[in-house]
């Protein structure tokens, strides 16, 4: 590689990281950590059914959301038809979610958890829940609050509207 490709490349990255700017090096790691540990248990249950985390998503969503347009998943998944058509039907042929037609609009597609669906998805929050809930209980009391208002930061303000709709700040 020529000397002036390599120089570039350095500029590059010294201009998008400010020679000042401390870089959360610590919570990048444990944002890592503790994602594959949350996500692990309910990998392995996906796993049994053939199913991945993009199942996991939209079951979440539609348990969240009964009713959901498909469009309205879409654009929180921020995924394109193809993706989301390959899942759904798997989901809908193996008995977890229906689709039903929207009343005020016919072209409309409604996505509905089924009851296998409802109690697929209370067993894979199950995990998760109890391992938030006992972060959170090592916490002082006002800490919930404060994650909540950090993971809210996080999000692109864009999406902030979304979160507001499916009511995930409620308890902000």
């Amino acid at each position: 590689m020529p000397a002036d490709e390599k120089s570039v490349n350095k500029t590059d990255i010294n201009l998008a990281v400010p020679q000042h700017a401390h870089l959360p090096l610590n919570i990048m790691g444990l944002f890592f950590f503790a994602y594959r540990d949350f996500t692990g248990d309910a990998d392995a249950l996906l796993e049994r059914q053939g199913f991945g985390r993009a199942h996991h998503r939209v079951l979440y969503f539609v348990n969240l959301r009964p009713g959901m347009p498909v469009a309205d998943l879409l654009d929180i998944l921020k995924i394109t038809k193809q993706s989301l058509a390959r899942v759904l039907r798997q989901l809908v042929d193996n008995g977890y979610i229906e689709q039903r037609t929207g009343d005020a609009d016919r072209r409309q597609r409604l996505l509905y958890a089924t009851e296998k669906g409802r109690d697929f998805f209370a067993i894979l929050s199950a995990t998760q829940a109890s391992r938030i809930d006992a972060s959170i209980d090592a916490l002082p009391p006002d800490a919930a609050k404060m994650i909540l208002r950090f993971l809210v930061g996080m999000v692109d303000p864009d999406d902030h509207p979304v979160l507001d709709r499916l009511r995930l700040t409620d308890k902000l």
